[in-house]
């Protein structure tokens, strides 16, 4: 509030009441509060696109992808339901990108997302075991996210200590809050995948009920970006 009161500028102020002037300083206090909480939002989601924007996804037309859907996903109504986002596609058709740019747009909408490679989470699940309460602190983490984004699902089969770590954590995000999945694998091979077991049958239960899919085709958009440079 005292920066807000130094900044305003006298002079285009001065035919203002005190009341006026009063509101205006408490909106640009206000504004300048949401910003920094934002952009620390942002900051702590661990983004790989921290760059990315849900509004300004190239070539839409050409990927095969729904404008429709991307602006519904854009309002992060989504997240109040609780529902779950997969993006899958081929290799290099901007799923990342997408799930960056789905939790930016969640952290604008303040809240509190994560980004997550799969190998990188089972790295940590691997380390946090080897620790004292390890486990149950690292489960804490990851159910606690309101949008959790796991890129690379699958991209290796978990092991069976992931897969139990993996039913615990979608059980206790289901219902409670959202995961976004991108992935090479289209539905039908996550089950093999995923150990073709029970425990593949309820991670799946507890994913695939209430999920929006969007294929992001085949189209690579990182060999469009090199012929862009070249």
């Amino acid at each position: 509030l005292l920066q807000a009161i130094d900044l305003q500028d006298e002079i285009l102020s001065i035919s203002l009441t005190f009341e006026e002037r009063v509101r205006l300083v408490v909106d640009d206090a206000y504004s300048t509060f949401m910003h920094s909480k934002v952009d620390g939002l942002i900051r702590r989601a661990g983004l790989r696109y921290p760059n990315a924007d849900l509004r300004r996804i190239d070539l839409l037309d050409e990927r095969g992808l729904n404008r429709q859907v991307l602006t519904q996903l854009g309002t992060c109504s989504f997240v109040t339901r609780q529902q779950n986002v997969v993006f899958q596609g081929f290799t290099g058709s901007g799923k990342s990108y997408l799930g960056c740019a789905l939790a930016k747009r969640a952290c604008e909408h303040r809240i509190r997302a994560h980004y997550v490679r799969m190998p990188d989470l089972e790295e940590a699940w691997v380390a946090a075991q080897d620790t004292t309460g390890g486990a149950g602190k690292f489960l804490r983490k990851y159910a606690a996210f309101t949008l959790l984004v796991i890129d690379e699902w699958l991209l290796d089969k978990p092991t069976e200590s992931m897969r139990t770590m993996l039913l615990e954590l979608m059980e206790r995000r289901y219902g409670e809050t959202s995961t976004v999945f991108c992935t090479q694998y289209q539905q039908k091979d996550w089950h093999q995948r995923l150990g073709a077991g029970v425990h593949a049958d309820a991670i799946m239960d507890r994913i695939i009920h209430n999920t929006t899919w969007v294929d992001t085709g085949t189209y690579n958009m990182r060999e469009q970006a090199a012929l862009a440079t070249a």
